[in-house]
């Protein structure tokens, strides 16, 4: 149990410390939350026109609209801007918060795969790297490229690296750690 304790600490701190250095020091979500200058007209803007907190489309048909309505409304859009809003009414965001339940998440997430990896008869190290590095294929496939197949998210590739290079690096961890012999 103590071995599975420590693995799973050591392996959330990996992937904690690579989503914070992905994020802060290689700034590779750029991308998908750029700065305006004009933020603060925008801002008035959407808090004028939206009263409810929620994510929007932007142009949306109204709901309840038959197939015709819909077919126009399709032409007319296509080929213009449009944009989706994640609207909050009241910014309150604890990064002291948020950081320390990412890394509960993160620690949680790696003793799941413990438990996959002690399902195996004798794992080695190419084992365990080639589960994680599945775990991370999957994630990203189920995840963040389905959410782009639908809406296009502007941080995929840096989604990508996260996962592969963290779980990359957990799989390194673990595939050392787990298999030795107590000592």
């Amino acid at each position: 149990m103590k071995r599975t304790i420590i693995g799973a600490i050591v392996g959330g701190l990996i992937i904690f410390f690579w989503q914070a250095a992905s994020h802060v020091a290689f700034n590779l979500h750029e991308p998908s939350q750029m700065y305006t200058a004009n933020q603060d007209s925008v801002m008035i803007s959407l808090n004028k026109h939206l009263k409810k907190e929620g994510g929007y489309i932007l142009p949306r048909m109204e709901n309840e609209q038959n197939m015709a309505q819909a077919e126009e409304f399709a032409k007319k859009v296509t080929g213009k801007p449009w944009a989706r809003v994640q609207y909050y009414t009241n910014y309150q965001i604890s990064m002291q918060d948020n950081m320390i339940r990412g890394l509960i998440v993160d620690i949680f997430l790696v003793l799941l795969v413990i438990y996959l990896i002690k399902q195996l008869k004798t794992p080695k190290m190419r084992d365990i790297l080639g589960l994680c590095l599945i775990i991370a294929i999957i994630v990203f496939t189920n995840s963040p490229y389905t959410q782009h197949i639908w809406y296009p998210v502007f941080d995929l590739r840096a989604e990508l690296i996260d996962l592969i290079i963290s779980w990359g690096l957990c799989g390194l961890w673990l595939g050392w750690y787990l298999p030795r012999k107590a000592e």
